[in-house]
């Protein structure tokens, strides 16, 4: 099995003397219709398997799975994970698998879907499998479970013990998802170069260094082929993205450890949650924070290579649609107050945005949010902007 890590509930997770990392799931089964043939791996893992998925994805775990589990003779109970993965849910779904007496958890859907799965399964002690019906994140890989509000609101993440037991990536069913939430599972996935390369790119550990690169291969991949994979849903480019977004993007993290995983983009994510909601997706926001990011380094460091980095990407993310500013993420209309919320929140003292190497003032964050498409970075400008200043950017 592999290395146990504790529990943390802060987005910075204390550091230990101990170097502990969960690096991969057990076993990742993949390819066209492999869903189809699995329901043996999973009966060495239980036989009383407890089914979390969201309400629209029951009807094709039942569908799908029932016919196969019973070939098993395993008895499964299906039960929805409700809002988000937030409090209310993981003490309904743990009562649920105690009164099924469930031996094994299976989640199926998207990242909350499969971060709930995860985490119950950790709180009870149990084997879990993940399969992902879409390509919108690495979650499907990860020893990590993100806990929001049922509103939608970042609260905090877990830190969990190992990687699942067995991921099931079943391109057909990934097929199945919206383009949307593969383009978005790119936006995210991309943001492991620009966050590992500031957290970890000066260190000089082995396993460190594989990561950074890791995530610069990631990048490369997904800027010369994320193009054609969309224009060609199932074809052997779309594959080697869905594998780029879904299980390299886990790697990185997995092989990097917490300091490897997160910075400013992510963080911006989290602060955003408490204004957006589930307006837009997980992947979405994390793609308009890279922006952020680069843009407090202009900002803030007078860094002519963010500037050249942001401006790429503006040309990648305008060529698949992911946003660009708030206006694309459905924030047109934010108000000072909101921005201000939100940029508070991303600043908070646990925060992942203080593994930039320098510091971040409130107002400098704020002009950064309204200003991820300027053209040029002029340092001096930028500097004097202020919240006075911010209010023809957004609605007072």
């Amino acid at each position: 099995m592999p290395n146990q890590l504790s529990t943390q509930t802060l987005s910075n997770q204390t550091s230990s003397p101990f170097l502990t990392l969960a690096v991969s799931p057990a076993k990742v089964i993949r390819g066209a219709g492999v869903l189809a043939s699995v329901a043996a791996e999973i009966a060495q893992l239980g036989t009383k398997p407890l089914i979390v998925a969201g309400n629209r994805t029951l009807n094709i775990s039942q569908e799908s799975l029932q016919p196969l589990f019973q070939a098993q003779q395993l008895q499964s109970l299906a039960a929805s994970y409700g809002a988000d993965c937030c409090e209310v849910s993981l003490k309904a779904l743990r009562k649920a698998a105690k009164e099924h007496k469930a031996d094994v958890i299976i989640g199926v859907g998207g990242g909350k879907a499969l971060d709930t799965a995860k985490l119950v399964a950790h709180q009870l002690q149990l084997p879990v499998v993940t399969i992902p019906t879409s390509a919108a994140t690495c979650a499907a890989w990860t020893a990590l479970s993100n806990v929001y509000s049922e509103t939608g609101a970042f609260l905090y993440d877990v830190a969990l013990s190992r990687c699942p037991d067995l991921l099931i990536l079943d391109y057909d069913l990934i097929q199945t998802a919206p383009q949307r939430t593969l383009v978005a599972g790119i936006g995210d996935a991309i943001a492991k170069w620009y966050e590992a390369s500031v957290s970890s790119g000066h260190l000089q550990q082995t396993l460190i260094i594989a990561a950074v690169q890791q995530a610069r291969i990631l990048r490369d991949i997904l800027l010369q082929k994320s193009a054609a994979a969309l224009q060609s849903p199932g074809s052997e480019v779309w594959q080697e993205v869905v594998d780029a977004t879904v299980l390299l993007a886990g790697v990185i993290g997995g092989l990097g450890g917490a300091q490897c995983r997160t910075v400013a983009a992510h963080a911006v994510h989290n602060g955003l949650t408490h204004i957006a909601g589930h307006t837009s997706i997980h992947g979405e926001k994390v793609a308009y924070g890279i922006l952020v990011q680069l843009r407090l380094e202009e900002m803030v460091l007078g860094n002519q290579l963010a500037t050249t980095a942001r401006q790429q990407l503006l040309k990648f993310y305008a060529e698949i649609g992911l946003p660009k500013n708030l206006a694309d993420l459905g924030l047109g209309n934010i108000t000072l107050s909101e921005l201000q919320t939100s940029a508070e929140i991303t600043l908070a003292p646990n925060s992942d945005i203080h593994r930039l190497p320098f510091k971040v003032a409130l107002e400098q964050l704020m002009a950064a949010m309204v200003s991820t498409t300027a053209p040029i970075d002029n340092r001096e400008v930028n500097n004097r902007v202020s919240t006075r200043a911010m209010s023809e950017e957004v609605t007072e």
